[in-house]
């Protein structure tokens, strides 16, 4: 039986907020600074964001000990709202985007683990309130920094073209076949769906919906049983599922959001390797080329 969703529908944008605002009054939120430029690849404008000053979190990591898991129990300071019997909607305590938020089991359960029903009916509730990008990085080849599970909402980032993820113009053009969608101008190896309900109605059918289309799509791409590393990404529109190779390439480290079109580097000698390697390549480095 699916879980009950105890978010009230309306109510998660404001307690976003309301939260965010305390928590950088009380110190609990440390959004890490960053600097940001374009950058043009095979038809994506990616948006690439420049560290600033990562001490904040190498401090914070430096003190906690190695199975330390923040979110067992999690900082009431972050806490936003409960979403669901299994799952709770927090800030991430990091932020690089402004309203980043974690999507948390209220039990452990594996980060490399399948996502679940209820997982994604969780992710639907928020995506209802909160129109964003939602990500799971399964595994710490995947980007993963903790080993609890967690999905992940930011908002969208919408251009003066009306783009709310820089990888859209790609996936208009994306061919299918028994509902399973290819699109071309990627690299490496993927599986895409549309997502043809309506999540506004309905999160629970919604997300017992795209369950199914995520197990077709593991499926597809032979993880259904034993998944490797992989990256999701799904918004009220799409699905899309990338298997992972490398944590990194040449010191340049990618989760979900960079196949989203969305790059983080440490330091302007990592800009300059991202602009002499490419995007796209990077993302084909860290994935595995198609054939």
């Amino acid at each position: 039986m699916p879980s009950q969703i105890k978010l009230q529908p309306g109510t998660l944008w404001n307690r976003v907020i309301t939260t965010t605002e305390q928590a950088l009054i009380s110190g609990a939120l440390l959004s890490i600074p960053t600097d940001c430029e374009i950058m043009e690849d095979e038809g994506v404008n990616f948006v690439v964001r420049i560290l600033s000053n990562l001490t904040r979190k190498n401090q914070a990591k430096q003190k906690t000990p190695p199975d330390f898991n923040p979110f067992l129990p999690y900082e009431q300071n972050l806490w936003v709202a409960d979403v669901s019997d299994t799952h709770v909607c927090i800030l991430n305590k990091f932020n690089v985007v402004e309203h980043h938020l974690l999507i948390i089991t209220r039990d452990f359960e594996s980060q490399e683990s399948l996502l679940t029903a209820d997982d994604f009916i969780a992710m639907h509730a928020c995506l209802a309130d909160f129109d964003g990008l939602a990500f799971y990085n399964s595994g710490q080849i995947a980007g993963a920094s903790q080993k609890h599970k967690h999905l992940q909402i930011v908002p969208f980032s919408i251009n003066e073209n009306n783009i709310k993820v820089p990888i859209e113009p790609l996936l208009a053009s994306a061919n299918f076949q028994d509902g399973v969608g290819t699109v071309e101008k990627f690299p490496f190896i993927h599986a895409f769906a549309k997502l043809n309900h309506d999540t506004l109605s309905s999160p629970t059918e919604a997300g017992k919906a795209t369950w199914e289309i995520y197990q077709n799509l593991l499926r597809v791409l032979n993880h259904n049983s034993k998944p490797s590393p992989y990256n999701l990404l799904a918004t009220r529109e799409w699905i899309l599922i990338v298997t992972r190779s490398h944590e990194e390439y040449k010191g340049i480290s990618i989760n979900s959001l960079g196949f989203a079109g969305n790059l983080l580097v440490g330091n302007l000698q990592q800009l300059e390797l991202l602009k002499q390697y490419r995007p796209m390549q990077i993302l084909q480095q860290v994935a595995f080329p198609r054939s």
